[in-house]
């Protein structure tokens, strides 16, 4: 189960096995202004904790600027933390050489936002996916073609058409696809998803995360999947995450986040969200968020989401928030969580996820 967690063993702490635990994470970079002097200090993420299951998605949201990337790269040690602990199948990734990370990265990839900038352009998508291949394992050639073969096969791409093709000569979706048959070469464990679907249109985007559903059917994944609204993972997501400003703002089920949202910011992401009243099945006008998010070179005292918050008091602007436990890993860091709307059994129903249905290849022309 993926939750807040405080100072433990690393070791799972219930019967699901726990394949990730980031604890703790600080990140932080020195802004310069003109003459390369220190202008201060951006807070990029905060005290940042939680854990993944095998097999389970994290679904991570936030506004840009909430630190959702900068957690990402520090989780897979693209950049090593300021402080804290990243502990992947039993092993302190921040403690390793650098030798043993990079056998450590056979089993974690990454998905980016922008497939052509992830992909180089003058390669052939052969030698692209075969890359990890190369730096990983001893295939000789004949093998590392016949894996790559079979890889754009399970992305629903035809590898007697788009083997001997270059990224610039591919669509949007067909360049992701490509991506993403990279990053399972290794068999690895975990995904992370950094934006992976946002550079996509509506269309394509539904077909590649049905694609990112059948491969964890199929071969057990675990993905961290970061996105900008709740919309977007609410598809894959066994738990969600909700960042503003480079912290935690609540993390639990799905199920609970999207039906009973306890923060006042995770209640506003899903106000955004265009949809039908559950109660009235009327269509909702969003509402968007008033104000700015704050500077993360100079974050609010307190709460830091208390310049934009109705709910805010006082105490929020003397007394940082702590991680408050609702209960089934359900997890909020407020002052004063929102109450349990008392509403009908079957608006709740509307509102909360449904199902996974078994999904088929998306077709290549995507």
């Amino acid at each position: 189960m993926t939750q807040i967690v405080d100072e433990r063993s690393p070791q799972a702490t219930d019967s699901k096995e726990t394949l990730l635990s980031v604890r703790h994470i600080v990140q932080e970079y020195v802004s310069r202004g003109p003459g390369n002097i220190k202008a201060g200090v951006v807070h990029a993420v905060s005290d940042v904790s939680f854990e993944l299951g095998v097999g389970e998605t994290l679904g991570v949201v936030g506004e840009t600027g909430s630190g959702k990337s900068t957690l990402a790269r520090a989780a897979i040690q693209v950049e090593r933390p300021k402080s804290g602990e990243v502990w992947f199948k039993g092993r302190n990734l921040v403690e390793l050489s650098r030798r043993d990370l990079k056998a450590a990265r056979r089993d974690i990839q990454m998905v980016y936002q922008d497939p052509f900038g992830s992909l180089n352009p003058k390669w052939r998508v052969e030698d692209v996916v075969a890359e990890p291949l190369v730096g990983h394992t001893k295939m000789g050639r004949v093998q590392r073609r016949a894996r790559v073969r079979e890889l754009l096969d399970l992305v629903g791409l035809n590898p007697d058409i788009y083997l001997r093709r270059r990224p610039l000569e591919l669509s949007g979706g067909q360049a992701q696809r490509v991506a993403i048959a990279r990053a399972i070469a290794t068999n690895p464990a975990l995904i992370v998803c950094d934006e992976a679907i946002s550079s996509l249109d509506v269309l394509i985007q539904a077909q590649v995360m049905n694609l990112f559903e059948k491969l964890r059917a199929e071969f057990g994944l675990s993905y961290v999947f970061i996105a900008h609204d709740l919309a977007r993972v609410k598809q894959l997501s066994d738990q969600v995450a909700v960042m503003h400003l480079g912290q935690l703002a609540e993390i639990g089920p799905a199920e609970q986040v999207y039906a009973t949202p306890r923060h006042p910011y995770t209640r506003a992401l899903l106000d955004s969200i265009p949809g039908l009243d559950p109660e009235t099945g009327i269509a909702r006008r969003p509402v968007t968020l008033k104000g700015e998010p704050p500077s993360p070179l100079h974050p609010p005292s307190g709460c830091r989401f208390r310049t934009r918050c109705p709910r805010a008091q006082d105490k929020c602007a003397v007394e940082e928030p702590l991680p408050r436990d609702l209960g089934g890993g359900h997890k909020v860091a407020c002052h004063f969580p929102l109450e349990v709307p008392t509403i009908s059994v079957d608006s709740l129903r509307a509102s909360i996820p449904a199902p996974r249905a078994k999904t088929r290849t998306a077709p290549a022309s995507a």
